[in-house]
């Protein structure tokens, strides 16, 4: 039958917890053991209050008490008792882990903020692009009003040869004509080779 574990000041007939943490300093797995079964539940209980998820706060749980079996060496009796120790460590590692969520969510809010941003190569094409029409319409206004009248009904209406004879009440042959003068003139001021 298992000795009760004495966890308060009340006199017990087996060594207190504080005791026992101190043999656990020393690699004493039954003494690990005792106080496992001493302090799983408050343990258990203080990281549920702060994480209020019953999946993480068994893993946070768990790993506190990993820690203290990994750190029984740092605890001080004259300091404080075992058990608000143990439970210190619970509630630092249980705020620790909704830290790192909220930091997590932030890095992933900054992320998606990030990620509307457009990339180098979007913005140096866009003012390329920018740049380009501006100088399509300088060279424009170098054309004769026939000239810009045919090549911007027939390039930016997307209107046939014919169409923009009517339109303009020209000769067809005139409208070719003037299109492919305007279209040279055009060429030779943007700087196109042919």
């Amino acid at each position: 039958m298992k000795e009760a574990i004495h966890i308060t000041g009340a006199p017990s007939t087996g060594p207190g917890l504080d005791e026992l943490l101190v043999r656990v300093a020393r690699g004493d797995q039954q003494a690990f053991s005792r106080v496992y079964d001493a302090v799983c539940g408050p343990v258990l209980g203080v990281v549920r209050g702060v994480l209020r998820d019953p999946a993480q706060s068994e893993e946070v749980a768990q790993e506190v008490l990993v820690e203290l079996w990994r750190t029984a060496a740092r605890y001080q009796p004259s300091r404080g008792s075992a058990l608000t120790w143990t439970l210190t460590l619970a509630h630092r590692r249980a705020v620790d882990r909704v830290r790192s969520a909220q930091a997590a969510v932030e890095r992933e809010r900054k992320a998606a903020r990030l990620g509307g941003t457009p990339a180098f190569d979007d913005v140096v094409e866009q003012v390329e692009a920018r740049l380009e029409r501006e100088q399509v319409r300088r060279c424009l206004r170098t054309l004769t009003e026939l000239q810009r009248q045919s090549v911007t009904l027939a390039y930016y209406r997307g209107l046939a040869y014919r169409e923009v004879a009517e339109l303009l009440a020209v000769p067809l042959g005139t409208v070719k004509t003037r299109m492919r003068d305007g279209l040279i003139r055009l060429r030779d001021c943007l700087g196109v080779n042919a």
